[in-house]
């Protein structure tokens, strides 16, 4: 019972590490995504800015990482 307790505890303490997924990875997924659509890579950028910086991009918001820190950004060429 005791070993139970100590694993669920464990694992309510990580499952916020587990859950924000570094920004690279998003970018990756988003990026293939993308692709599988059709759209040719070479046709496109993905930016990562910080929420401050968002506003003043040009491009589309897509995503967003490092706990909602960030946002990631799409912008046809």
């Amino acid at each position: 019972m005791k070993r139970r307790m100590i694993i669920a505890t464990l694992m309510t303490l990580f499952i916020p590490v587990i859950a924000s997924a570094s920004c690279e990875s998003v970018v990756e997924e988003i990026t293939q995504k993308i692709i599988n659509n059709g759209v040719p890579e070479k046709s496109f950028t993905i930016t990562v800015v910080s929420n401050e910086e968002a506003a003043s991009q040009q491009g589309t918001v897509v995503g967003n990482c490092s706990n909602e820190t960030q946002k990631i950004i799409y912008t046809k060429k």
